[in-house]
């Protein structure tokens, strides 16, 4: 295997990473403490300056104005600008449009392309991913109770969703309803858009999440849909490929989170190094960083760090090379070897900040609010493990 970073690449990330120490990170002031009106301005300042440089979208499709990058290479693209909560905006590759447009690109009519991929790839509109429901186990699918009845030329949608990320401000959602109840479990849903202006789409709120209800990109809908009417020109895909597509999706866009991942824990991981040979804890200038618990702290992290950064390019080159589907158990695995990983580094991060690290004074306190989720979706860690395992053991059996 080869993880080479070409010339081309390594000057973009070197672009990158100074264009987020320089221009992204200082936003994080206006995020924590300002309003949503200065946000909202400065990160539209920077993606404008973004797109000067040439860097936006780059893991999106050439023909679409994005770079068309390998996935080894969208993967360290991710863990640079993963590095600030707004990091992913400011470039063009937030959740849930990211997954979004891959599924479009591979599957949408040359129309829905036209109507809907290319002004997301541009940035000129925003999209939300609506599967999870309230009421039905995430982690079985086929327990999905939103309809989708035919009526003519039309779909006729009526359910609950909820965690429809980013639906506050999104021009369509796609949606995964049931539209073939008496066919096999895996093949009676499929993926749908629905235009948020339709009749029947409502976004009934923002869910508030440890206290933060969010807005816009930072926002987890629960969306209403009832009696809400498309035509069936707006179906993703054939009829009853949901799981299909949805695989697709999140297949490739775990690698996505992790890298993003492993850009917070580094950051994490500096900033807790940072703090412990600046903090004085003696009259004799003592510092935390003389402390032997810290100095395991260290190194345990950074030897955790490196070897799941180099866990998720084995599994991006998987997956270059072979494909997701050949990839499943890399994928399976990274989700939650990561997802711990960086959770480890953002506490112990705080520990060593003390009370500092609890404040909205540092960037640490969101992640631990926001990033505990990663534990969940897409997956929660006991059925990624019970399916690795599952199928490991088959292979001895």
């Amino acid at each position: 295997m080869d993880f080479h970073v070409s010339e081309e690449m390594s000057v973009r990330l070197t672009m990158i990473r100074e264009f987020m120490e320089n221009e992204v990170i200082p936003l994080e002031g206006e995020m924590l403490h300002g309003t949503a009106e200065t946000l909202q301005a400065g990160v539209e300042a920077a993606q404008a300056k973004v797109k000067q440089m040439g860097l936006w979208a780059p893991n999106h499709p050439v023909e679409f104005g994005g770079l068309g990058l390998s996935m080894i290479d969208h993967g360290l693209f991710a863990e640079a600008v993963g590095r600030s909560p707004l990091g992913m905006t400011v470039f063009g590759t937030q959740a849930p449009d990211a997954g979004n447009i891959e599924i479009l690109h591979k599957y949408g009519t040359a129309e829905q392309k036209d109507q809907w991929l290319q002004p997301l790839v541009a940035g000129e509109i925003r999209s939300c991913f609506s599967m999870t429901e309230p009421e039905t186990a995430g982690s079985n699918p086929t327990l999905l109770a939103t309809t989708a009845e035919s009526d003519g030329d039309d779909f006729v949608i009526n359910g609950q969703k909820w965690f429809t990320s980013s639906a506050d401000g999104a021009a369509f959602a796609i949606v995964m309803a049931l539209t073939d109840p008496d066919a096999p479990p895996h093949q009676r849903f499929s993926m749908i858009i629905v235009p948020t202006d339709t009749p029947g789409f409502s976004l009934v709120r923002n869910v508030s999440v440890m206290g933060h209800s969010g807005s816009g990109h930072a926002s987890h809908g629960e969306v209403s849909y009832q009696s809400c009417r498309v035509p069936k020109s707006n179906l993703l895909g054939p009829q009853g490929s949901g799981f299909l597509i949805a695989q697709d999706r999140l297949g490739p866009g775990r690698i996505h989170h992790c890298m993003r991942w492993l850009g917070i824990a580094g950051r994490a991981f500096d900033m807790m190094c940072q703090r412990a040979n600046d903090r004085v804890i003696d009259g004799e200038g003592a510092k935390l960083a003389d402390r032997q618990v810290i100095q395991h702290w260290a190194a345990e992290l950074d030897a955790e760090i490196r070897g799941a950064r180099l866990q998720v390019l084995h599994c991006a080159w998987m997956i270059d090379q072979h494909g997701p589907k050949v990839a499943r158990d890399e994928i399976s695995a990274i989700k939650f070897v990561v997802a711990n990983t960086m959770l480890k580094a953002v506490d112990t991060a705080i520990q060593v900040h003390g009370a500092l690290g609890v404040t909205d004074d540092t960037v640490l306190a969101h992640w631990y609010r926001h990033e505990r989720a990663a534990r969940i979706y897409d997956g929660a860690d006991e059925v990624h493990k019970s399916s690795l395992g599952r199928r490991l053991l088959r292979q001895y059996a």
